[in-house]
């Protein structure tokens, strides 16, 4: 794969992502981006820790709580430990996981997303969020779920890049669809309201550099979630979602995103 195919010059939300969490899969552009949004965020980085400590809790809950054994996790990003299927094969070795991301670098790594434990199963398909049909078309979807078992999809920190809301509640809807009851939303995404100007002005810096954001309210954010039933506590900000030891350590202020989990009857 060229560097002109990764776009090498262009900054990717992934790989800033992958930089603040102190990846290498990143570039100049990246780097550059980073510093730039940073200026004006700087608690960003604690924040995507903290969002990433969240994947790991809700997921946990949705496979040992709940019972859920299949996951679509779309806008997967860099391989970053744990991965999604790491915790939910921990509990469940037979869990079947598909990634998706449209990232070129991040198919350069999806390997690294599909180390399976024995007995269960994962896939990647390189594919876009906004184009949910293709997704539920594609064979790999039809390869790993069973759609008479529920699924749990996971929209982890990628929906702050819909910046429409109807477009984000069409994606929502088309991927719920099909999805028999007993399935779950897992989502994450960013909010203002716990430091306005800090993420305001984060959020300008990331529009500055070519990558629409938006950051959602309470309200807005627990309206992504309409026409499901959410699992207590509801849509708090992700530190406070199901707390351990990690969570309760970072202060509010410095957590810019709401996460829920909603069960679909």
């Amino acid at each position: 794969m060229s560097p002109s195919e990764l776009n090498t010059d262009v900054p990717h939300s992934a790989r800033i992502y992958d930089h603040l969490l102190g990846g290498k899969d990143n570039f100049e552009a990246d780097r550059d981006a980073a510093a730039f949004i940073t200026a004006d965020w700087p608690h960003l980085a604690i924040s995507m820790r903290a969002n990433r400590n969240y994947m790991a809790r809700q997921a946990r809950f949705i496979a040992a709580e709940l019972g859920i054994r299949q996951f679509l996790d779309i806008g997967a990003g860099l391989p970053t430990a744990p991965n999604l299927h790491e915790v939910v094969q921990e509990v469940a070795p037979e869990s079947r996981v598909m990634y998706v991301d449209n990232d070129p670098i991040v198919l350069v790594h999806a390997r690294a997303l599909l180390t399976s434990a024995p007995g269960g199963h994962t896939a990647y398909l390189d594919a876009d969020l906004h184009d949910p049909a293709a997704i539920l078309a594609s064979t790999e979807f039809r390869q790993t779920f069973d759609l008479s078992q529920p699924v749990a999809l996971s929209l982890i920190a990628i929906l702050q890049f819909v910046v429409d809301d109807d477009r984000a509640h069409h994606i929502i809807d088309t991927l719920m669809a099909p999805l028999p009851p007993g399935s779950v939303l897992a989502m994450s995404t960013v909010t203002a309201d716990s430091a306005p100007d800090e993420v305001n002005k984060g959020v300008a810096a990331y529009v500055a550099r070519g990558i629409n954001e938006k950051a959602r309210n309470l309200a807005e954010c627990q309206d992504l979630f309409r026409g499901l039933d959410l699992i207590d506590p509801g849509v708090v900000l992700v530190n406070h979602w199901r707390p351990d030891a990690t969570a309760r350590a970072v202060p509010d202020e410095h957590v810019h995103m709401y996460g829920g989990v909603a069960l679909k009857r």
